[in-house]
């Protein structure tokens, strides 16, 4: 994928928030490899290090921001870091997100404000914040998080983290209505992904992940740079300039969007 130096991305900064690992660290290279300059967001110093000695050693540019995305302080500051190093900001993509999963019954109001605050909070304030610059950049793209559990058949255990979710999707909406007119374009993609987590337990339950994929039409786990990154890629590039307000499912057709 990509080629840097005549990338569909050049002259571009994108502010990745979750970017040390998985899904963003995925679109950080995918974004990054088409000219794209990263500022990776996150809370762990060494994994955000990582994403950018990979970007460095493929010829990209990335800097990394250590923030906590439930704090709005840092929030801002992140911004300001980005802005400094770069001196403009056309893509946002918000990544990092709270979650607490298992039955309602067993679940705490502070398990449901984790959620909140670390999906549709965080996803708000980085939107609302990153607007004066996204419009300023005369074509500037937002991109957010949901997930496939929004849809999943059997909805059990992930209630407040399909919440939190759904609500990412709504503000997206209203966002790419309201923002339009700016040059702003917001749309939602919900990925099923091989993150380190995934993988992990995969690798643990080979039986149980066997039958998992037969859940999967196309009958395995998004890579996150080859298969979600690439999706990110397109609505991030001018190809995707007509698509605005959308939820985008990047799961191997395993939930039922309709």
């Amino acid at each position: 994928m990509g080629t840097l130096g005549g990338g569909v991305l050049d002259g571009k900064v994108a502010l990745i928030t979750g970017a040390g690992q998985g899904v963003g660290q995925g679109i950080a290279f995918a974004f990054a490899k088409e000219g794209a300059r990263i500022a990776a967001i996150g809370r762990t110093e060494s994994k955000l290090l990582d994403t950018v000695k990979q970007i460095e050693g493929f010829g990209g540019q990335a800097i990394s921001i250590v923030a906590d995305v439930n704090d709005p302080d840092a929030i801002q500051a992140s911004i300001d870091a980005t802005l400094s190093a770069f001196g403009r900001i056309d893509i946002l993509v918000n990544n990092a997100y709270g979650i607490a999963l298992g039955p309602l019954l067993s679940l705490t109001d502070a398990d449901f404000e984790r959620c909140m605050s670390g999906s549709p909070l965080a996803t708000f304030r980085y939107m609302k914040a990153c607007y004066p610059h996204l419009k300023a950049a005369g074509d500037g793209v937002i991109l957010n998080l949901s997930t496939s559990a929004t849809r999943r058949w059997d909805a059990a255990n992930y209630g407040f983290y399909a919440a939190s979710k759904r609500a990412v999707e709504a503000l997206s909406r209203a966002a790419a209505s309201e923002w339009g007119a700016d040059g702003i374009r917001v749309n939602t993609i919900a990925p099923h992904a091989l993150s380190p987590g995934l993988k992990g337990w995969i690798e643990a339950n080979p039986v149980e992940a066997k039958a998992f994929f037969k859940t999967i039409p196309l009958g395995r786990v998004g890579d996150c740079e080859n298969d979600i990154g690439a999706a990110a890629l397109f609505l991030a590039s001018p190809a995707a300039r007509y698509v605005t307000g959308v939820v985008l499912p990047l799961d191997g057709g395993q939930a039922f969007f309709g």
